[in-house]
């Protein structure tokens, strides 16, 4: 399975994407976005990057979501075999499921938020993803890991989870990009990567970088120590 979720933060405007598969490096394959393009999630079983980085380029140069979705699997030959959803930068929301998609496939669409799966046990996979995140009150990252865990315990993949990954952009913050490209226990490791991340010196020297809403930051207060990143 891969089950995907995209979801704009109604009160900042933050943008953030999570995956799961029971293969490797979902987060290479599926997820791409940037504050002036929105999100991408690519996937299905035989996935096109060219797909993800082609509907970013059409929302950034003011197609909606759908439109811009529209646009990229109404020309490709092969895209029975895909799956694509997508948000852009306003919350607007489009999704294809390719007709040789591996049941269960398919996708939901809320204001603001879209979930898409393939090879999931079964279409109560989707909505408990969906579900979840829009009764969580958790902080915005956290609410999109609290879905992907909701969709595994829903009956998620039959071969169990080998990754999983969440990207998290703003205009006013550094890209959290998290990988797990390889575990046992992917979203357990997810969830750890996120809490060390945000926390502690790393999360200290990261509120530091540049942002798209202040270009020129150069200089860390006495006691942060530069990372080499």
């Amino acid at each position: 399975m891969t089950i995907s979720i995209l979801a704009r933060d109604a009160e900042t405007g933050t943008l953030g994407g999570a995956a799961a598969t029971g293969s490797l490096c979902v987060g290479g394959w599926v997820l791409r976005g940037d504050p002036e393009s929105g999100m991408s999630a690519s996937q299905g079983s035989l996935p096109s990057t060219l797909w993800g980085t082609g509907v970013l380029a059409r929302m950034r140069a003011g197609l909606t979501a759908q439109d811009a979705v529209a646009e990229v699997t109404g020309a490709d030959a092969g895209r029975a075999q895909r799956q694509l959803a997508a948000l852009d930068p306003a919350g607007g929301t489009g999704h294809f499921t390719g007709d040789a998609s591996i049941a269960y496939a398919g996708a939901r669409s809320e204001s603001g938020v879209v979930v898409a799966g393939n090879l999931l046990s079964s279409a109560s996979v989707v909505e408990a993803a969906m579900d979840a995140f829009l009764a969580s009150g958790a902080p915005f990252p956290e609410r999109l890991l609290v879905a992907l865990k909701a969709a595994s315990a829903a009956g998620g993949d039959s071969r169990g989870l080998r990754s999983a990954a969440l990207l998290v952009v703003s205009r006013t913050a550094a890209p959290l990009t998290l990988r797990v490209d390889y575990s046992q226990t992917p979203l357990a490791d997810l969830g750890a990567l996120h809490d060390r991340a945000t926390s502690g010196e790393y999360a200290a020297w990261a509120a530091l970088v540049p942002t798209l809403d202040d270009p020129e930051r150069g200089e860390a207060p006495a006691g942060i120590v530069a990372h080499n990143d």
